[in-house]
Order: structure tokens, then sequence, then C-alpha cells
């Protein structure tokens, strides 16, 4: 199919362009751009099989979520791998990364395939798997990470490994001499861990977070290995990334919009509030901020986490750990952050496509001629409210249910088809 979006202001961090202009969209790749400023390849615009309108709305690389959970196989009454994918191209997002506590854990080869193969007959986002670093995530004894590492799948097409990094994300590695094997074994094999930085035995807590940032730090820092920390919320822990970072360690770090958007005062005894970890002081949203600003964050995550009504809707005590984020996450991202002047445009899609693209190691995050055409069309002009009836996820688990809001995504395209397009 060739189709023309036309007049929109194409954002890419990665060839630094924020310009009106036109792309062209050719056998499932970016094959012409022409901007005040670009003109490379053709746009042969009486050809166009679809023309998209973008006058007035951002053209921005397809958006990818280093953190979702999918809940397939084992917890299908939460999400399943066609519903997680339908939310994901709702919000945007053309790329998501599946963490492996599902049941069975992602710890070998056959539930690797089980989930490619399920996400080919989904919509056509691109679902890679995360193995668990550890069997049945029991801490005991190192998952097939070269098995998995070695499949064909998805993963491999974008970035050459079955697997795109392993994690134990759900639950952490408490046996340090395991997890500092975990790491040098996920190196051998080409693949970046994923930390869940907290300590269990003080689940919840700061000093739990911030314990096993530094634990994993220094971990992957005698490995010789990158390592990426997943949902940090803590002043402590930017503190730490921040020197490790400023050491020349190979440490990149996420946080999810509703850290930087709310503080633990907004709980109310509202269970779409609970997720692990917790919201946090008022110092810590600005410090989360502040990080995002000057790049100690590298990238906005999820951590879409699933819950059916009745695990959810008993006040916050009782409620299970997490929330659902995939189609809320670039509206709150963008309300809370550029039109407040937190961001530029550029940084806030750096941090939602071209960082994580270059975490993984994967050829997304761009739309550069020549490239794959996964994008996305956004309208950031008009003001609506998050209501959980327009969720297509199974799950409505959201904190910011009622929130109004800027940034509906009108298209999502990947491999150059069309795979949402609101109505």
């Amino acid at each position: 199919m060739r189709i023309l979006v036309r007049n929109g202001l194409i954002l890419d961090p990665d060839i630094n362009l924020q310009e009106v202009g036109d792309l062209w969209i050719e056998d499932g790749k970016v094959a012409g751009i022409r901007t005040a400023s670009i003109s490379e390849g053709e746009i042969p615009t009486a050809e166009a099989d679809t023309i998209l309108e973008a006058e007035g709305k951002w053209v921005v690389p397809g958006l990818i979520d280093l953190h979702v959970h999918f809940r397939d196989p084992g917890f299908e009454y939460k999400e399943e791998i066609h519903t997680g994918c339908m939310a994901a191209a709702r919000g945007g997002f053309t790329t998501v990364c599946c963490m492996p506590n599902t049941k069975p854990v992602i710890d070998c080869t056959d539930i690797v395939k089980y989930i490619d193969d399920k996400a080919k007959k989904a919509n056509g986002v691109n679902v890679l798997s995360v193995g668990s670093i550890t069997q049945g995530q029991q801490g005991e004894i190192l998952a097939d990470i070269k098995g998995m590492a070695e499949l064909s799948t998805k993963s491999s097409e974008l970035m050459g490994k079955g697997i795109c990094a392993v994690s134990e994300d759900g639950r952490s590695v408490m046996n340090a001499k395991l997890m500092l094997e975990g790491i040098v074994e996920a190196r051998a094999n080409g693949l970046i861990v994923f930390s869940h930085t907290e300590d269990e035995n003080l689940a919840g807590t700061k000093i739990g977070e911030e314990l096993f940032v530094a634990r994993d730090i220094m971990l992957a820092k005698e490995a010789g290995a990158p390592i990426h920390l997943c949902h940090i919320s803590t002043k402590g822990s930017l503190e730490i990334i921040r020197k490790a970072k400023e050491e020349g360690l190979q440490v990149t770090a996420e946080t999810g919009p509703h850290y930087f958007v709310y503080d633990k005062t907004s709980v109310n005894n509202d269970g779409n509030k609970k997720m692990n970890p917790p919201l946090r002081d008022a110092e810590d949203v600005e410090a989360v901020i502040e990080a995002l600003k000057d790049g100690t964050l590298d990238a906005i995550a999820t951590d879409h986490a699933p819950h059916s009504s009745d695990e959810k809707d008993h006040g916050y005590e009782k409620a299970m750990n997490g929330v659902v984020g995939l189609e809320t996450s670039f509206a709150a991202s963008y309300t809370n952050l550029v039109k407040t002047g937190l961001l530029t445009p550029l940084e806030l899609i750096d941090k939602m496509s071209c960082k994580p693209a270059e975490i993984l190691g994967a050829d997304r995050g761009t739309l550069a001629v020549g490239k794959k055409a996964d994008l996305a069309i956004i309208d950031i002009q008009n003001e609506f409210e998050i209501k959980a009836e327009d969720f297509l996820s199974k799950s409505k688990n959201s904190p910011f249910l009622g929130m109004k809001v800027y940034g509906k995504v009108e298209y999502t395209l990947v491999d150059g088809k069309i795979i949402y397009a609101a109505q």
C-alpha cells in the first residue's frame, strides 16, 4: 500500500527534525520525506492509495514500550496478547516488551514461541518477549537464556535475538551471585538485563528500591555489561543513577507517567492508584521530572499491568499492585511534560521512541528514508477525558480515569499498514 501522510509536524529526534512536511510510505517503508529543509526520496502524490491528512498533528516514530505485562499465558482474564496489542495500537505504540511473570513463566523456548505465534495473529504490533533470568522466577537456577536468544522470532527480526532482554520483573533475583551470573550470561548472548530494582524483603520502601539500584549497577560494572533499571520512582535512586552515568557506566533507566504526575497524597483509597513501586513523596516527583529533563532518566515506560475489577475495586489496601497505561501514556506525558514546558516535543519523543529503540538495539525509532514505516499520527490540540469505557484493554485499572488531557492518537502504522484509526 502507498500512503501519503500530508502536512503534519514531523518529529524525529533521530534525525533532529521538527518541521511540517509530507511522508511517503511504500512497501512498508518510509520512501520519501519532504519539508522546508529536507527533500529525500520520491513523493508521487498522485499515486497514493491512501492520504492521511495530518495538518496540526504530530507525525512521530512509533512509540516503544520497554515494560508491559500482557498476562498471556496464564492470566488471560486480565489481558490477552491480542487485546494488549489493541491497547498498544490505540496508544500509538508499535513495539512492546512483554515481561516474563506469566504462568508458565517466560523462561524457555516453548513459551517464547507461544507468545510469538499468538502475536502473529494479532494486529501487527511488534511483540518482543523478555525472558526470565531464572527458571520459574524462583531465583535458584538460571533459565535457558542462550536457547531463548537463538530463536527466530519477531524480536530476532528487529534486533537479532529471539528475546529482547532478560528480567525477573514481578520479583527480583535476591541472590547477588546468581544475579551476577545472569548478567554475565545475558552479555554473552548479546542481551541486556532489565533490573526490577526491588529488595523483596523491603517491598514498597524507598530503601528497598535504592539498595537494588545500587546493587545491580555494581554487579553490571563487575560484569562489564549494560544494565537497564525499571520503574524508577525515588530521588535517592536517581542520585545513584546520575553518579553511575557520570562514571561512564553502561546504565539506562525508565520511569512511568504515574511517577511524574502523582505523589502519594493523590491515593485517596483508590485501588487504581496502587502499583509497585508505589506513588512516592512530592520531592520524589520533582526529582523524577528533573531526571527526565537532564537525561538521567532515558525512557518513559508504562509498566502496563492489567487486573480485573474484582482485584482492584476494594480500596487501596486490598487492591493488587499494577495499573494499565498503554492507552494513556502519551497523553498523560504530553499534557504534564510538554504543555507545561518541562520537556520539548523532541525530548518527549526521544524518551518514548528513539531512546527505547537504542536501549534494545532495535532498528526502529526513526522516520528516516529507507526505514520501516512504524509511526503514529497524534492530535495534540483537542482536549479529551480519559474514560474506562473507551479502553481496548481487557482491564480498566488506570490511575488517570477522569483526567482531562491532550494528545489523542489518530492513526498507528506498523510496516506501512494502518493498524489503528480513531473513530
